[in-house]
């Protein structure tokens, strides 16, 4: 076991003093005892804030897939690598060795190549969650080519738009994609889409569900056609640490999409150390994300963390309530499932229906529970704890963004304590601060501000493609020389963070500054909300106020509306105070998310204000429908 692994809580102190007082030393050594390079590095770290510049291991050759997969070969080489479930429970799963892998990927890479893919080269990925979409990331990863997965959900326009900001060559999708009951048509979206790409000069198509397909004459070709005649030998491109690994989209609040840049070399080495960290992986482990690979947690805890760590990991491509809401609970009984990391957002979901779902699958293989992509409410972690873990496993509420490229803030499973709500300590080599509105740090240990990272850390994103100084106005010009996160925090008196939300969602009422995010929590203690998204809107007398959009776990319970509202605001005035009552609530059927599962509070906002003219491209949620109702039932 490698002594960076922290086994107990006075270890994890150690190796976070180690970190921060010498941080190049402590990240070299981890770097070198723990990968395969091809040529050792020139300089562990050089940066520059201001500007900002950030460069780790420069000069260092290696390849990310020779650390994923090949070093692993002969010592695992019959062990599965990827467990694949399907969409549909009655077709059978897939344990897909890492020998195995390790073929499929080389023809993959093979087949790109073939296709005229080059180093360096931006490929755009839309497929559906199979395992045709891990070897096409891990071929480009081979062969030096930059990925850029899009999720397999996103309109035509966002396909294409994100395609132009790359200028990618080279489209890999499928004629179509399983979601629960449904059939995504993705081969037809990506003609719509491509209409306005120039780009682009071959498609690759895979054959997944069947559907009639039109195929352009020069352009498109099958992935069965081309992968037949690919050989399974590839050899490795020699990377630089800083060459760019992959570029993936994130939403800004405004403008179009951010293309954040990942490099290989600092990338590979966070991503494995707080895979092993945070989870507390062990040979023999069974590990299972329930993210999609469209999205940053797929990239960094589907398949770069655990497969650079020898892990098992699992894929799933359907969805938690098809055929029914125990899916989740059959996947996990039937391949023993230890590490389960989910949504908050699909803990929530489930939670709000029968237990039985629950109880009927044997879930004690489980050892550990983990959360991530918004902070999670008390009612959903307690119902998480008793239902799922049985209140035998710890909870690892992780917090990181796209932009960190690995998990920042987390108690280490089993080793440092889970504090619900609460994100806990810094992993090793992460040096949070807390800064005031007029950009000083907050000395006091017990504080409230706005979450920065004051030091550099190996994952952290490099640019955003083709516009670095939005790069530097987005996250480096609030607080000179830091990372601002663009979240508020609350630390406690042992150091411990809680998110309380993004800063645009404070609320400032009457001088008071509110964090949406801990009125939500309040509210979502009623026995009969299932979720709730507060934002602030305009007052004549208080500068803003409080509008909540409820959901009840039931239409039933619209009966009683009036005196849930009551209780609503009584429960908010118990649990943080009478300012942060919500002026204006509001019941509707479902929020508005992302397919990812992120409420978008942002729309919300506008509907509140009653700016209902300018909400922006709406077909990307994963529910539009409900936006219009919502319009509708608007008390404007």
């Amino acid at each position: 076991m490698s002594r960076f692994v922290a086994k107990s809580i006075d270890q994890y102190h150690t190796l976070y003093k180690e970190s921060v007082e010498n941080p190049e030393k402590f990240w070299a050594a981890f770097a070198e005892q723990e990968f395969v390079w091809h040529k050792k590095w020139e300089n562990t770290l050089s940066f520059d804030l201001r500007k900002p510049t950030i460069q780790w291991f420069a000069g260092g050759k290696l390849n990310i897939t020779e650390n994923c997969i090949d070093r692993h070969l002969t010592t695992r080489g019959n062990q599965t690598a990827i467990l694949f479930e399907p969409n549909d429970p009655k077709d059978k799963p897939l344990h897909i060795s890492y020998q195995e892998l390790s073929k499929q990927v080389n023809k993959t890479a093979n087949m790109l190549k073939a296709l005229g893919a080059q180093k360096g080269d931006r490929i755009c990925i839309y497929m559906p969650m199979t395992p045709e979409l891990a070897y096409t990331v891990l071929a480009c990863a081979r062969i030096g080519a930059i990925h850029s997965v899009v999720f397999a959900g996103f309109s035509a326009q966002s396909l294409s738009d994100r395609i132009n900001d790359a200028q990618c060559s080279l489209l890999v999708t499928a004629d179509g994609g399983y979601r629960g009951h449904k059939i995504t048509p993705l081969k037809a979206i990506v003609d719509q889409a491509l209409i306005s790409c120039l780009s682009i000069r071959r498609v690759l198509v895979l054959q997944r569900t069947g559907l009639k397909v039109s195929m352009k004459s020069g352009r498109d070709v099958w992935w069965h056609e081309v992968f037949a005649k690919a050989s399974d030998a590839c050899v490795a491109e020699s990377m630089d640490a800083e060459d760019s690994l992959f570029i993936l989209y994130t939403s800004g609040s405004t403008g179009k999409p951010k293309g954040m840049v990942h490099t290989c070399g600092g990338y590979m080495v966070y991503t494995n150390y707080s895979f092993r960290n945070v989870f507390q992986y062990q040979e023999g482990d069974i590990y299972w994300c329930t993210a999609d690979i469209g999205w940053i947690t797929g990239h960094s805890y589907i398949l770069y963390g655990p497969l650079s760590a020898g892990a098992t990991t699992v894929m799933f491509e359907g969805i938690p309530s098809y055929p029914d809401m125990g899916r989740f609970w059959r996947i996990i009984e039937k391949h023993k499932v230890n590490i389960f990391y989910t949504a908050p957002t699909a803990i929530r979901s489930l939670a709000s229906g029968d237990l039985s779902w629950v109880h009927s699958h044997d879930l004690g293989s489980l050892k550990t529970l983990g959360t991530v992509g918004e902070p999670i409410n008390l009612e959903a972690w307690q119902w998480y704890n008793e239902h799922i873990g049985q209140g035998q496993c710890p909870i690892v509420d992780t917090w990181w963004q796209t932009e960190t490229g690995g998990i920042m803030i987390s108690n280490l499973a089993g080793v440092s304590k889970d504090i619900p709500t609460f994100a806990t300590l810094p992993l090793p080599g992460i040096q949070p601060c807390l800064m005031d509105e007029t950009g000083n740090e907050i000395a006091t240990l017990e504080a409230e501000g706005r979450l920065c990272i004051q030091f550099p850390w190996p994952s952290m994103a490099r640019t955003i493609y083709g516009n670095h100084q939005r790069f530097a106005d987005t996250y480096y010009r609030a607080f000179e020389g830091k990372y601002f996160t663009g979240d508020g925090a609350k630390r406690d008196k042992n150091g411990n963070y809680r998110i309380t939300g993004r800063v645009d969602d404070v609320v400032i009422v009457s001088g008071h500054n509110l964090g949406t995010a801990e009125i939500e929590n309040a509210i979502n203690e009623h026995p009969l909300i299932a979720e709730s998204a507060v934002v602030g809107y305009p007052h004549p007398i208080k500068g803003y106020a409080i509008y909540a959009f409820v959901t009840l776990r039931s239409p039933k319970h619209e009966d009683a509306s009036v005196g849930i509202k009551i209780e609503i605001n009584s429960l908010v005035t118990s649990l943080i105070g009478p300012i942060a009552k919500p002026e204006k609530i509001q019941f509707t059927a479902g929020l508005p998310k992302t397919r990812s599962g992120k409420i978008m509070r942002r729309i919300l906002r506008k509907i509140a204000e009653g700016n209902t003219e300018s909400l922006g491209d709406i077909s990307t949620l994963l529910n539009p429908d409900c936006v219009e109702q919502i319009i509708q039932g608007a008390s404007i």
